[in-house]
């Protein structure tokens, strides 16, 4: 198997079977969850910045205009992406959560036009076309804004286009976005650990580990990804990028039972055909002309 296939399902596996992770840690509230993915994220980035030595290349990227400014609102990003996933997964609501992460392409394919001024293939707006219905139906039918998913997409898709337009890379700017939010997120959770509520220390080895841990789970499928992006084209990154919410949805309804009304399943398969037709369109364009790798 090519590496780079290999990476690329190793950080998209890890990112679907994250419910089961979170939901081992369900007694801890989502604030002091996040507090812990945070700092212990920053601590694993910082040792991967010293192992690599990539302190000037660091240096370097944040002494051009605009780069701390733009990485405060990236940092601000993940953080509310990360405190809304956790919370809907602990919450039971993983099949709202996981639809988000289908709809988050398309986003970004919005984001690109509307921002970026990039333009659309042809075929390409008919899923977006599609999906656009499939999100007002759910609107219609759940009677309110679906916004659990909606928030997921937007403020990940957001991310992606503010990363976009950064000079660094892969591990300098998840070390530049966990180092501007471990000051608020180790407040936090001195925070819960004053009030006497913080579960960490005082609910068991397992939970502390899986707490801790919460940091290598974080870094680690994003190193995997880097890695990916750079070995194999980004149309077969866009494809394998849905194992991800398909994982996320199954574990939602098979292994948690969580309810699914007909209305919603109506729904998703508008969204899912979105993606497919997205899918099946990127795939013919990449055959008729070389598609770059990601540098």
């Amino acid at each position: 198997m090519n590496k780079g296939i290999f990476y690329a399902l190793a950080a998209y596996l890890t990112w679907g079977f994250f419910p089961l992770y979170w939901r081992w840690l369900d007694h801890v509230s989502a604030l002091e969850l996040i507090g812990h993915r945070v700092v212990w994220s920053f601590v694993i980035m910082a040792l991967v910045m010293l192992l690599t030595r990539r302190w000037d290349r660091l240096k370097e990227g944040l002494q051009q205009p605009g780069v701390v400014r733009s990485f405060l609102f990236a940092s601000a990003l993940i953080g509310v992406n990360w405190l809304i996933y956790v919370w809907a997964v602990n919450s039971g609501y993983i099949v709202e959560s996981s639809l988000g992460y289908f709809i988050n392409p398309l986003v970004s394919v919005l984001l690109g036009v509307l921002i970026l001024k990039e333009r659309l293939r042809p075929w390409q707006w008919l899923p977006v076309g599609v999906a656009t219905a499939g999100v007002l139906y759910l609107t219609i039918s759940y009677g309110s804004l679906p916004w659990i998913s909606l928030s997921l997409a937007f403020s990940f898709g957001l991310y992606g286009l503010v990363k976009k337009t950064t000079p660094l890379g892969a591990v300098t700017g998840m070390f530049t976005e966990t180092a501007m939010l471990f000051l608020p997120a180790l407040g936090v959770l001195l925070y819960y650990q004053f009030r006497g509520n913080a579960a960490f220390l005082h609910t068991g080895l397992t939970a502390d580990l899986l707490m801790a841990g919460a940091g290598f789970v974080t870094a680690i499928p994003l190193l995997f990804f880097a890695r990916a992006t750079r070995s194999i084209p980004l149309t077969l990154i866009g494809v394998l990028q849905y194992l991800a919410p398909t994982l996320q949805f199954l574990i939602g309804v098979l292994v948690f039972k969580e309810s699914v009304p007909p209305d919603r399943w109506i729904g998703f398969s508008i969204i899912w055909l979105a993606l497919i037709l997205f899918a099946v369109e990127g795939l013919l364009s990449s055959r008729r002309k070389p598609v770059p790798l990601a540098i």
